[in-house]
């Protein structure tokens, strides 16, 4: 097989368990999550509406009840490039003209694209009062496994609104650490001994520290909220307000807790107050002055708990809006509205929320001699750091219809069109979330179902070829115990403050870090990835090098 020099970190992994062992270690884990939050609402699939009408429940969050290997080469660099990434993006939404030209042929066939453009342009002509914008992104990859080659990093997506599990994530690898670890690093009495559990393995060609790394996603994801908190500076309002910031968040949001650990660390070690406010109530519990009485368009957020305190808002955090769905009252649009033109600092912004698209991710890909946009977009950046940009990118093509006998253009509609080749191939919408993507041979139909004026809303990517003999086993949120051979996708968080100066195309960088991770790992059957859409479970890494 190809990918069987990389195997041997994944030889009888996890251990196998006794039904006595299986049952000490799945009871630790439901108590461990318990005990420490790392929970969800549970779906009505799992509780019924009925059987929980006030939403009060609780249940673990899905997770692997063992980390998963992953090869520390592939976690080492994709840390390292995080902040490159940043910069990337942030530069991609700071220049308005470059975005406006890839998102052209998109508004034709995309409403919802083609609203949130018509938002910024609406803005723009009353004139922005906000020059920073914060990124809080995560970056997510695989590990590829290609013949007779180490194994490699592959870039998945870039993901620029609601960049979720951060919290989770940080619980999930203290509790695997907890498991390896405890009553002591040699001797588990969760885990049956296995060499990815030693910090000196007996096979001296792999080398472990016997237990997940530290993840600091919380640490980072709360100190780039803070960083743009204070830069926002003191009250516009006439007298001065107390600030805060703003988690926006769906109506019936399940993953709170996740976002409540950003929020705690906040107030605790960054002194901020947080609100969390519901997408239907932005425009009940906020307000902007008129422009006679104060052009710098604060927004004042009122407590319903509180009315007689009023707070401005410094940032707006996006935990929501970030799909079509979820605009489906007649406000939603004048709320989004509502908020851009506003002076709080938008994570992201509208243009920052369009730089995320797949598209631009695809046009990102391309390489010399066609334009080098990472070279344009990262010119103080060397050959060496772009090249290691690059060897991240899974071939990606257009399905735009050709206007001239552009190669990339014809190529990707060839590869998508016939099922020998589409069979190696994602087709993607310009969509968040989970759930949205047609795989291999179901690509041909699906696009030929469809009129030909449609096909540029979607990109076509080169499928990417994990570990085959991955395993590892799984505690559903509804109890159930699955085992079997499994997927991990690696997603490495970072934050970025920026500020943009009208006529200038590059972005002042102002706060520029990586920091922490997600692992979330699937059914090797399963081709989506999202957590909260019910197709992943939440996991921590054991990194493994091999000698």
């Amino acid at each position: 097989m190809a990918d069987q020099a990389s195997n041997k970190a994944y030889i009888d992994y996890p251990p196998p368990l006794t039904p006595e062992q299986e049952e000490y270690l799945v009871q630790t884990v439901k108590n461990w999550t318990i005990e420490h939050g790392l929970t969800v609402r549970p779906s009505t699939a799992i509780v019924p509406k009925e059987t929980n009408p006030k939403n009060v429940l609780a249940t673990n969050a899905p997770v692997t009840l063992f980390p998963s290997p992953f090869p520390k080469a592939c976690f080492e660099l994709a840390r390292s490039i995080q902040p490159v990434y940043n910069e990337l993006y942030a530069s991609v939404a700071s220049d308005e003209q470059w975005l406006e030209e890839i998102m052209r042929e998109l508004i034709e066939v995309d409403d919802f694209l083609a609203n949130l453009w018509k938002i910024h342009l609406s803005v723009k002509e009353e004139g922005y009062v906000q020059d920073l914008s914060l990124g809080m992104f995560r970056s997510d990859y695989m590990a590829h496994i290609a013949e007779h080659a180490p194994p490699s990093l592959k870039q998945v997506e870039f993901n620029t609104i609601s960049s979720s599990f951060g919290g989770l994530a940080c619980l999930v690898a203290q509790m695997h650490t907890h498991l390896a670890t405890f009553p002591s690093p040699k001797h588990s009495v969760a885990y049956p001994m296995h060499p990815l559990f030693a910090t000196s393995s007996g096979d001296s060609s792999i080398h472990t520290i016997g237990h997940p790394p530290p993840n600091e996603a919380v640490a980072t994801l709360a100190a780039g909220l803070a960083t743009a908190h204070a830069a926002y500076g003191p009250s516009r309002s006439e007298p001065q307000l107390p600030t805060c910031i703003i988690f926006l968040v769906q109506d019936n949001e399940r993953n709170i807790f996740d976002q409540l650990a950003l929020s705690t660390h906040l107030d605790k070690h960054h002194h901020v107050p947080s609100f969390r406010l519901p997408t239907s109530k932005i425009l009940a519990y906020t307000s902007i002055p008129s422009k006679d009485s104060n052009p710098c368009r604060p927004l004042i957020y009122t407590p319903p708990s509180s009315p007689s305190t009023p707070f401005e808002v410094t940032v707006v955090y996006f935990r929501a809006l970030y799909a079509p769905t979820e605009y489906n009252t007649s406000t939603s649009w004048a709320a989004r509205h509502h908020l851009e033109r506003s002076a709080a600092i938008k994570c992201p912004s509208i243009l920052l929320h369009l730089s995320g698209s797949k598209k631009v991710q695809q046009v990102l890909t391309s390489q010399p001699p066609d334009t080098d946009h990472l070279k344009a977009f990262l010119p103080t950046h060397s050959a060496s750091v772009l090249q290691n940009l690059r060897s991240t990118f899974a071939p990606q093509y257009s399905l735009s219809a050709p206007t001239s006998e552009a190669l990339g253009e014809l190529e990707g509609i060839r590869l998508a069109l016939s099922a020998e080749t589409a069979a190696n191939h994602v087709l993607k919408p310009q969509r968040e979330g989970g759930g949205n993507n047609t795989y291999r041979t179901n690509i041909p139909p699906f696009l030929n179902s469809i009129p030909k004026s449609q096909w540029k809303q979607y990109i076509l990517m080169e499928l990417i070829r994990p570990p085959t003999a991955a395993k590892n086993t799984v505690l559903r949120s509804d109890g159930r115990v699955v085992s079997g051979n499994v997927i991990s996708e690696l997603g490495i968080f970072g934050t970025c403050l920026w500020r943009n100066t009208p006529g200038e195309t590059r972005p002042e960088i102002l706060h520029n870090t990586e920091g922490g991770y997600l692992l979330r790992t699937k059914g090797k059957d399963s081709d989506e990835g999202g957590v909260a859409a019910g197709f992943s479970s939440l996991d921590s890494l054991i990194l493994y090098e091999e000698y």
